[in-house]
């Protein structure tokens, strides 16, 4: 029987079937072999074929064909890759000035990962009602930059629930995931969206003003107003996986409203007749954008000397 999964916690897998029942599953011993390159061979999101059986377990014994998925690999260099969700519709990245900070590197990472796999995604910025003068500022010079880069950007406040409304116009018809860092208020804005769900929610630390993990594994869930979302773990760091250092101005998608550079390979770092350094000088491109697109670049040239 065809199910999708709804909560992946690495050894067991919650499964809603077609007939809208839910089920237990774990996988077979032969689709654990099978699947080398992730730490997850199934993740929320993913459509799978189930056996079922009272005596042995429920079985997964076969994943479907992915459309796409949103990926995790460590900043340093490692062979392996952690899918966060598939299957999805729409990405939203959730931000906070502060309280955790979320940094302009973290947020570029983010974004050329998932335009990576053709993945829209909105920037969120969350606890609009706690912001201070400098949070406000640092909020608008953020719009600035990736507004103009082409992405759309929205400011809510779960907590008091502005724009809200809004969001749930955006995301009404689509599979979505939230993601960001811990603290910035992913689970509460679900919450928000729909009160029924109740996810379990703790202040920020006092210790280090960043979020406590109240989120361990990624899970789906039904909206009330036709629409899934995906909550998933906080993230503290992000790096890219299968880009090469040739395709990342690939996923910038402002360089592409640039004229062609005057070499066909340019990947816009020293080669004479760059126009994206020439847009970078004249500010039609963010600096912060393209310096975090260099920070990547010389990793990439790095990891493979």
């Amino acid at each position: 029987m065809k199910g999708l999964v709804y909560k992946s916690t690495g050894s067991s897998y919650r499964i809603k079937l077609q007939d809208e029942t839910f089920i237990d599953c774990k996988l077979s011993g032969k689709f654990r072999i099978d699947n080398i390159n992730s730490t997850n061979p199934i993740c929320v999101g993913d459509e799978v074929l189930v056996k079922k059986s009272n005596s042995s377990g429920n079985v997964i014994n076969k994943l479907f064909e992915r459309k796409n998925y949103v990926v995790r690999k460590s900043v340093k260099l490692s062979k392996q890759f952690h899918i966060i969700a598939s299957n999805i519709n729409m990405c939203f990245l959730i931000i906070t000035p502060k309280n955790p900070v979320t940094s302009t590197m973290f947020i570029d990472r983010f974004l050329a990962s998932t335009l990576s796999y053709q993945i829209d995604t909105t920037i969120v910025f969350n606890k609009i009602d706690d912001y201070d003068y400098e949070s406000k500022e640092t909020v608008n010079k953020f719009k600035d930059i990736y507004i103009n880069a082409g992405y759309d950007v929205i400011s809510v406040s779960a907590k008091k629930k502005v724009n809200i409304d809004i969001l749930k116009k955006i995301m009404t018809g689509n599979i979505c995931v939230f993601s960001g860092h811990s603290g910035v208020g992913k689970s509460t804005l679900i919450n928000s969206l729909d009160p029924k769900i109740n996810i379990k929610t703790l202040p920020i630390s006092d210790s280090n003003l960043t979020g406590q993990h109240t989120t361990t594994f990624s899970e789906m869930y039904d909206l009330n107003f036709d629409s899934k979302i995906i909550d998933t773990p906080g993230i503290k760091g992000f790096g890219l996986y299968n880009v090469n250092k040739y395709e990342l101005k690939d996923y910038f998608k402002e360089f592409s409203l640039i004229s062609s550079c005057k070499f066909n390979n340019c990947i816009h770092h020293h080669e004479p007749g760059c126009e994206i350094i020439k847009a970078v000088e004249n500010g039609k491109i963010s600096k912060s954008r393209y310096d975090n697109y260099i920070t990547m670049l010389l990793e990439m040239e790095n990891n493979f000397r």
